[in-house]
């Protein structure tokens, strides 16, 4: 049981990870082109180039992403309905109770990146 926890605990954590490619990916670069800072983007991608890979790759970034929130969201739900041990219930209890926020945290992060990487291009058009 405890392991299904852990695994739970590390699809959520995955989740997390995952949104955070795509702010790296769209909407941290459109924010600061869009504030005026593109010298800094300059600079910024020139210390880290891979994040460039990021931006080309950007629906691989948020296939992954969905597929990752989609796999914490499951777990989730299956841990959910799961009894806690007698002997960890108040640990089982804990993780239990911040999933919940990490994973909407998550998807969170994933909507704004979405709307940087899609919905805000058609719009400056």
């Amino acid at each position: 049981m405890l392991q299904k926890l852990k695994g739970s605990k590390f699809a959520s954590w995955l989740g997390l990870f995952s949104s955070l490619g795509t702010l790296l990916c769209c909407a941290i670069p459109s924010t600061l082109v869009i504030l005026g800072f593109g010298a800094t983007l300059a600079s910024f991608l020139g210390n880290f180039p891979q994040l460039i890979w990021l931006s080309e790759n950007k629906g691989i970034v948020f296939g992954t992403s969905l597929f990752m929130l989609s796999v914490s969201y499951i777990a989730q739900k299956y841990s959910q309905s799961q009894v806690c041990p007698i002997d960890r219930k108040e640990d089982c209890e804990k993780t239990k109770d911040w999933s919940k926020p990490l994973f909407k945290i998550s998807l969170f992060i994933n909507l704004i990146g979405i709307f940087y990487a899609y919905v805000l291009p058609k719009l400056m058009n």
